[in-house]
């Protein structure tokens, strides 16, 4: 019956909000920095929110950490500043502000603020017959990955249209956002908190959506930018940053990208790049991790496109998520490599 009732109280993301509550802040901040964004911020949602933890529902969260749970004191007291202060250990003040102020904000996010916390599907269906003014203003509302997600609901045939309005979107329009706030009413007690005139959208908006697109979805849609407006379209290809560019990055930061990803993805990544780039790849590796790269590319054969494209993708992920954290800096030379 006791097993029963813990997994009624505790689920999920519960379990780990528990744990590392638990475990003390140097140790939670260690495990939290192998979360993604998405993953802080779920997780910090629920830690902020836990209370009055009881030891004995700690013990069935689990078992192996009674000794260490017996010693700590105030679970659920305070929760906010522990969360806080392990964020801060974590990620450090400035990049923690940014995640903290969403995690505070989600239980009462209102207006624009409550799209962030909202998952894509249910955003794409609230956009969906809207303006395209209207859906371009939310998906430049949004961070990259998140409006790509969106995006990618949409249908087809608007979304080259879409993009075009994001990149060319200047200051808002007071009447959009009275707008979309009416449209958030009937989805959620909504109070926008966007001020009118605040600049949102451009190219490069544009260019961190497209980013995050499957590799089919984004030619699609600059192939159809380019037919409404090629000189728009060049100017959101120059500030895409695509596999071929690591060619142009540091060497220290491919180093660095080398670290976070599978020979597997990079042998299949590398079957669709040209020889410069596999050469300035292979010249960053020892000479025998390059020999047996270079023997498994051999091996591997003819590989799809396709196949190749979402190996690229996962590799451009990761270079994203390193120069997030600060590790690397892409599109720069040595110099500019902090």
């Amino acid at each position: 019956m006791a097993e029963a009732e813990e997994k009624v109280l505790f689920r999920g993301l519960e379990r780990v909000a528990v744990l590392m509550m638990s475990v003390g802040k140097d140790t939670a901040s260690r495990v939290m920095k192998n979360f993604s964004p998405a993953e802080l911020q779920a997780l910090g949602s629920t830690m902020s929110t836990i209370a009055d933890i009881s030891r004995s529902e700690i013990a069935r969260v689990m078992d192996e950490y009674i000794d260490v749970v017996q010693e700590q004191t105030g679970i659920g007291i305070r929760s906010q500043e522990y969360l806080r202060d392990v964020l801060n250990i974590a990620l450090g003040e400035d990049k923690a502000e940014s995640v903290i102020d969403r995690i505070l904000l989600s239980g009462s996010a209102q207006g624009f603020e409550a799209l962030r916390w909202m998952d894509a599907r249910s955003i794409a269906e609230i956009i969906r017959f809207e303006h395209p003014q209207i859906t371009a203003l939310v998906m430049s509302f949004l961070e990259g990955q998140h409006a790509a997600e969106v995006l990618a609901l949409l249908p087809e045939s608007t979304r080259a249209d879409i993009m075009m309005r994001v990149a060319t979107l200047d200051n808002i329009p007071p009447a959009a956002i009275r707008e979309l706030d009416k449209i958030l009413e009937q989805h959620a007690s909504s109070d926008t908190n966007l001020e009118s005139g605040k600049q949102l959208g451009g190219v490069k908006a544009a260019a961190d959506i497209l980013n995050n697109i499957g590799p089919a979805d984004e030619g699609a849609i600059m192939e159809s930018l380019k037919e409404i407006d090629e000189d728009l379209s060049d100017k959101i290809a120059d500030l895409m940053f695509v596999f071929d560019n690591l060619i142009d990055v540091d060497d220290r930061a491919i180093q660095s990208i080398l670290r976070e990803i599978s020979t597997e993805s990079l042998v299949t990544a590398l079957k669709g790049a040209s020889q410069d780039l596999q050469e300035k790849i292979l010249g960053n590796m020892s000479s025998r991790a390059a020999q047996m790269l270079r023997e498994d590319m051999e091996a591997k054969g003819p590989v799809r496109l396709s196949d190749v494209e979402i190996a690229q993708k996962e590799i451009l992920a990761e270079a994203r998520r390193l120069e997030a954290e600060g590790t690397i800096v892409l599109g720069g030379g040595g110099d500019d490599f902090v």
